[in-house]
């Protein structure tokens, strides 16, 4: 089974990185350099949020 879920990512211009949360799951964020590793990072927090 395949959950979606809408996460919000922003660029921070100050440090030139990557920011996403996940709105309603505490603890869902997590900020990178690409937004490959970004992708990568909010899976990982996701699938340990919802544990």
């Amino acid at each position: 089974m395949i959950t979606k879920f809408t996460a919000y990512i922003e660029k921070d211009v100050e440090i030139g990185c990557y920011v996403a949360i996940v709105p309603g799951i505490p603890g869902a964020h997590t900020q990178a350099d690409t937004l490959d590793e970004l992708q990568i990072r909010l899976k990982e927090v996701l699938e340990l949020c919802l544990e």
